[in-house]
C-alpha cells in the first residue's frame, strides 16, 4: 500500500509564487509516473503535469511555463513549482502516482492541498 500526503497550498495573490510537495510512503517501487492533478470548483479534475522516471515531463497548455515539476524520494517525492499563479490556477491540487503491481498499474491519490489565487 502507498499513502500520499500533499503540502505547500496556501493563498497568494496574482503573480506570486508556490511550491507544492507530495510525501509517499509504504511501498513506493516501481513507479511508472508521477503527476499534479488539480480541481477547481465546480469543475471537473485535470491534470496539470506528469514526470516520467526517465525525466521526461508534460504540462497542461494552461501552466506550461509557469510550472515545472519535479521527481525525488520520501517527503519530496513529487513538486510542483508555480510561479506567475494566476486567479484560474485555484483549486485543490492532488498528488498522483501510477505504480507497476503484478503486471498491471495501479493509481494512487493524495487527498489534495488546496491553492487560492486572489487580489
Amino acid at each position: 500500500q502507498v499513502q500520499l500526503q500533499e503540502s505547500g497550498g496556501d493563498l497568494v495573490q496574482p503573480g506570486g509564487s508556490l511550491r507544492l510537495s507530495c510525501a509517499a510512503s509504504g511501498n513506493v517501487f516501481n513507479i511508472n509516473t508521477r503527476a499534479w492533478y488539480r480541481q477547481a470548483p465546480g469543475k471537473e479534475r485535470e491534470l496539470v503535469a506528469t514526470i516520467s522516471e526517465d525525466g521526461r515531463a508534460t504540462y497542461a497548455d494552461s501552466v506550461k511555463g509557469r510550472f515545472a515539476i519535479s521527481r525525488g524520494n520520501g517527503l519530496d517525492t513529487v513538486s510542483l513549482q508555480m510561479n506567475s499563479l494566476k486567479a484560474e490556477d485555484t483549486g485543490n491540487y492532488v498528488c498522483h502516482l501510477s505504480i507497476w503491481r503484478g503486471g498491471g498499474l495501479v493509481d494512487y491519490w493524495g487527498k489534495g492541498t488546496l491553492v487560492t489565487v486572489f487580489s
